[in-house]
């Protein structure tokens, strides 16, 4: 059997999601995955010297430049992760697939639908792999959680994280809490009927703390908090179905699941109660969600197959995103919200 095609990858924006990108390609090259780190775009001029002499490929000051060398056989590439800030995804994800580069953007897909509806398109016209970075979706309890489904009618996200100067260019939606959103639109497999959402900014000009809720059309119901001004780190997803409840972590990578015994009386008593819980934690084989999603990704490019996380995906998260952000704006108008600001 012929050894796999090795892939050459470029790296857009070597930032703190960028760094790790690089570092996980740079990995998989060294253990025999057959990829290449070939290049860096990085608009830090000041920066590009540090970064050729750490990482050993030419690093482009733009994707231009970066694809006038491949247009002259000067560079080969296959395949890029974008992880440049968001409101740069569409021009640089437009260019690569333009010029027949698969792409694994960063969360959100872009900053607007016309934008991610554009992508979708152009990938789909040049027989493209887009995939989306909702990293979630790798996270082995994530995936050890899809067999157990069946038809979860409510569901409680919570994504609290310390300030970080990191992603300010978003608000706290499109930041931390499109993760739980793109997990939550994926299960319940509804479309929405109704938003609820409050927000305000707290240390940034943008939305840093938010509550929602939102009804699905299936009468599936689902809470979400995010704040990035949190005094702890916590990410964890907990969801009810007929007769179990589900508790996911995803910093831990950690499943819990209770089943309860259909009661048999109108008044049970706590014994009995207590006697129909059966609590269980399955095992979990551990493992780097990033990793796991450039897998994927790289297998997609090289088997010609659909990703996991399709644009399409990318598209559904980011349209209730941008329906809950619409929603804040709306509450903060009718609170007069602004007199905390």
């Amino acid at each position: 059997m012929a050894e796999p095609a090795i892939q050459n990858v470029v790296v857009c924006g070597a930032g703190v999601f960028g760094l790790n990108h690089l570092r996980v390609y740079r990995t998989l090259q060294k253990s025999g995955f057959p990829v290449r780190l070939t290049a860096i775009v990085e608009a830090d001029a000041l920066r590009k010297a540090v970064l050729e002499q750490e990482w050993g490929v030419p690093v482009y000051g733009s994707i231009e430049e970066c694809l006038l060398d491949c247009q002259y056989d000067k560079l080969r590439i296959d395949a890029a992760s974008v992880c440049v800030p968001t409101v740069g995804h569409y021009q640089v994800a437009l260019a690569l697939l333009s010029a027949r580069i698969d792409v694994l953007v960063e969360k959100p897909i872009a900053a607007s639908l016309d934008e991610a509806e554009q992508l979708i398109n152009l990938a789909g016209k040049h027989q493209r792999v887009l995939q989306v970075g909702h990293l979630e979706r790798f996270n082995p309890a994530v995936m050890a959680v899809r067999d157990m489904l069946n038809g979860p009618m409510f569901f409680e996200a919570h994504r609290l994280s310390v300030f970080s100067q990191r992603s300010l260019d978003v608000d706290v939606v499109l930041d931390l809490m499109i993760h739980d959103l793109d997990i939550v639109l994926t299960v319940a497999q509804s479309p929405v009927s109704h938003v609820h959402a409050v927000g305000l900014p707290i240390l940034s000009p943008k939305v840093d703390i938010a509550n929602v809720r939102v009804e699905f059309e299936s009468g599936c119901v689902a809470n979400f908090t995010a704040s990035r001004v949190s005094t702890e780190r916590v990410r964890k997803l907990r969801f009810f179905q007929p007769h179990e409840y589900v508790s996911i972590d995803y910093a831990r990578q950690d499943l819990l699941v209770i089943n309860v015994t259909a009661r048999t009386t109108a008044t049970p008593s706590i014994e009995a109660i207590t006697a129909g819980l059966g609590i269980r934690k399955p095992q979990i084989t551990q493992g780097e969600p990033l990793r796991l999603e450039i897998e994927s990704f790289l297998n997609c490019v090289r088997d010609r197959k659909q990703p996991i996380v399709s644009g399409k995906d990318g598209r559904a998260a980011l349209k209730l995103a941008l329906q809950i952000n619409g929603a804040i704006a709306e509450h903060s108008r009718r609170a007069r919200l602004d007199r905390y600001v």
